[in-house]
């Protein structure tokens, strides 16, 4: 167990992170999941906008990786673009 200080805050603060790291990603998973499940085209690109800047957000934060939120971002893009056809 750590002896100083600022170790046992970094310890605290590590883990509050680590559970809102965890919050959100799986939010942002569950919203992606949801965006994928539509049949609607509307609807869609309606929800696509919230995704997306959920998607950035955890990306500037490094919640998730930059490449990884652009991977996600392009997917459904197209996901969207098929429903129409």
């Amino acid at each position: 167990m750590a002896n100083h200080k600022s170790s046992i805050k970094r310890i605290r603060q590590t883990e509050s992170r680590r559970l809102r790291n965890r919050f959100y990603a799986k939010a942002a998973r569950n919203a992606v999941r949801k965006l994928r499940a539509m049949t609607d085209k509307a609807e869609a690109q309606a929800t696509y906008v919230k995704v997306t800047a959920m998607l950035d957000r955890l990306a500037s934060k490094n919640t998730i990786s930059k490449n990884k939120a652009s991977n996600l971002k392009s997917k459904l893009a197209i996901h969207i673009n098929r429903l129409g056809a």
